[in-house]
This record gives structure tokens, sequence and C-alpha cells, in this order.
């Protein structure tokens, strides 16, 4: 049950976020920063390319990974296919899991590796694979990892990933597989699937990925739009902190509002589809909440049952009268709309209203500035989102992840 007492309260917030994921939110600008200077201090400041390759195939571990493929896929505008690789092989044995580039990859594709672990011996085998098919590789992984390593030796980019220790540290309670010893041996121990997906992770994987992509023309992230990128990220910082009360807070007043609700992500847009991947990855990873995500305007009909079924509100019409005081709470749908662009009296945004006021369905709506650019709107609406995260987990009793 959300504490909403404890959410106007910054040093109740202060406390009960022992492992500083507020902070982390909080500073995802700084990271963006410096994650743009060491990408310039890097082999990436040297790269001068022939020409755009063929097709982008992206490889690594964790949600970070995955949201990092949708966010390279929506910038891109559908003009350069960009493939996540998924992994394969036993789930209870990270060491043993593989991945596999496609029949046609060949020398005028691009793999980029981006894990925040790096001692994947799968994703070694990949850039070896990748290497004899003649595929470019980029890996963006810790300067030390096996992947970086390996990235060199087939005469790949390695670009080395800055990760805060605060990234990646854990409760001494949690216990897990992992793929890099048990510390004996000096080997980091993996980040578990959620913290792959803090900020802290997602943006240095994201930042040097922007200028490679601007390197390579695919996308325009010069030094001044990753600037202004960071800047973004702080002003949502800024409007998303403990100190700004609930009603004037959007992340606050979002997560009071998906309280005791199985929220539907609906999306407009291919900005606004991959940050609704990545909500639900934050969600399930901090407050445990689950996320039924589908892009407009097919959502409407993939989700109509859950309108007009037992999780709406409309579907007891004792509600109102009967005496729940002996009664746990209901779960009731609400639809949380995520679309990249101002557009209010959009015919979209039109119609998903009149269908949740028509089923008497809740309907909480999130959206950047007007004028925001692709890369500036996923910045507003992800950090949004993070914090919400945050905030629903620290009321409902604090994230079980560092």
């Amino acid at each position: 049950m959300l504490d909403e007492s404890l959410l106007d309260s910054p040093e109740a917030l202060a406390r009960a976020d022992t492992h500083g994921q507020l902070r982390a939110a909080a500073e995802a600008g700084a990271h963006v920063r410096t994650a743009a200077r060491r990408a310039e201090e890097s082999a990436l400041s040297e790269l001068r390319p022939d020409g755009r390759p063929r097709a982008v195939l992206v490889a690594g571990s964790g949600p970070g990974t995955a949201c990092t493929a949708d966010l390279l896929g929506a910038f891109t505008n559908g003009a350069m296919p960009v493939t996540l690789l998924r992994p394969y092989g036993p789930l209870a044995a990270p060491d043993a899991l593989r991945w596999a580039l496609p029949g046609w990859t060949g020398p005028l594709d691009l793999l980029i590796v981006a894990t925040s672990d790096g001692t994947e011996p799968g994703l070694t085998a990949l850039i070896e694979q990748a290497y004899r098919r003649g595929c470019t590789v980029v890996s963006v992984s810790p300067p030390s990892a096996p992947v970086a390593a390996m990235t060199g030796e087939t005469h790949g980019l390695a670009v080395p990933l800055h990760v805060g220790a605060d990234a990646v540290r854990e409760p001494p309670s949690v216990s897990r597989p992992h793929s890099g010893g048990d510390g004996s041996n000096g080997q980091p121990t993996p980040p578990t699937v959620a913290q792959s997906a803090s900020p802290a992770v997602l943006w240095p994987l994201v930042t040097p990925l922007l200028v490679l992509f601007d390197r390579l023309g695919l996308f325009p992230a010069d030094p001044s739009a990753l600037q202004s990128l960071a800047d973004r990220l702080d002003h949502v910082a800024e409007r998303c902190g403990p100190a700004v009360a609930t009603y004037t807070n959007p992340a606050k007043s979002l997560a009071t509002e998906l309280t005791g609700t199985l929220p539907l992500l609906w999306t407009e847009g291919a900005v606004a589809g991959a940050v609704g991947h990545r909500c639900a990855s934050a969600f399930a990873a901090l407050p445990g909440l689950p996320v039924l995500t589908a892009a407009l305007p097919g959502a409407m009909a993939e989700h109509s049952r859950l309108l007009a079924g037992s999780l709406a509100a409309a579907s007891d019409p004792e509600d109102f009268f009967r005496d729940r005081v002996e009664e746990p709470e209901s779960l009731r749908a609400r639809v949380l709309f995520l679309r990249e662009q101002a557009t209010y009296e959009h015919s979209a945004a039109v119609a998903v209203r009149e269908l949740t006021y028509a089923h008497e369905v809740p309907l909480s709506e999130l959206e950047p500035v007007d004028g925001s650019s692709p890369l500036a709107a996923a910045a507003e609406l992800i950090a949004t989102v993070d914090f919400t995260a945050v905030y629903l987990a620290l009321a409902d009793g604090g994230p079980s992840w560092s």
C-alpha cells in the first residue's frame, strides 16, 4: 500500500532510499555529460566512416541493452534497421548464455555490444563470430572487461564505459548466480537485471552510441545536442525531485495515480514506444508493478476486454454503496498514455480520452513539452518514469535492489 505521506517528506524519502536511487535518477544529466566527454576522449573522436552500415545489430545483457536498441531504432526513424539480438541458453547459468548473428550478417553490417558487465563469455564469442564474418564491431563496456579486450583483439572499436560504484552496489542479502567469479579473484560481480535498468547505467550506455550514430550520419547528436539532452534531464530532476510537493511533481502525482492499479501503457510513436518498454522494465524491477504495453492504434483493440472486464471500474455496479471495510482493495485498470509530442487535441489523444471515459477507466497522460526533439522527448519521458518507479518503490516499502 502506498504511503502518500512519505512522498511529501524529503527527509523520510532520504531515509527510505538506502540504495541511492533518487540520486541516481537526479544525476542522469551528469551521467550524460560525463559519458559524452569520455566518448570524445576515446577513439570515437577519430572515427571517419566511409559510409553508413547496411544494418545495426545490438547485443548485451539486461533491460538497459534492450532500451538502448529501442532508442537507437526510434531515433533513426526507420532509416536504418536496428535489431536487438536476444540471448539463448540455460537461464540459470548466465555463463552459458549465447548470442548468434543472423545468417545474412556480413562486412556491410555493424554489431554493437553494449553491456555494463563485460564478462559474459557469450558476448566475447559473438565478437569472435562477427570478426570471422567481417562485420564491424563497436563495444561499450568497462575498460578492463573481457568484452573490451576481445573487441581490441579483433580490430573493433572498444568504447570504455564508466559507471559509478553505487549503480551496481547491492544489498548483502541478495544472492544470485554470476559469471565473473565470487569476488575472491578480483572479478566484478555482474549487475542484476534490476540494476541494469538504473538511469546510472542507461545513460552511460546510450550516450557514446549517440556519438557513434552522429559520426555515422544516422542521427544528429553533436555536442550541443548532448548538452541539451543533459539540460533536459536536469530540468526533469528539478521538477520531479523529492523536495517538490506531490501536487506540482509529475512523478509523484503519477505514482499516486498508479497505486493499486494495473497500468495499461499505451504509446504513440516510435520514441514513446521505446520509453514504454523502459517504463515496463523499471516498474517491474523497482516497485514490482506489472505493466501491459501496447502501441496505438492497436492498443485499443488489444486491451478492449481489459477495459470492459472485471478490471474496469464500471464492472461493479454496487461499488459506491457496498461496505468494503473488511474487503481487500480490488485491482483496477488505469490507462497510462505516453506520446512523444505535446498534442492535446490530436485525434489519437481525443480517441483515447473518449474510450476510457466511456468505460469509466481512469486515464493518466504523459508527454514532453511542446516542440521537443526526439532526443529531448525521450529524455523527459524516461526521466519522469524513472522517478515515478523510484517513488512507487520507496512509498511501498523500498526497492529490493541498489
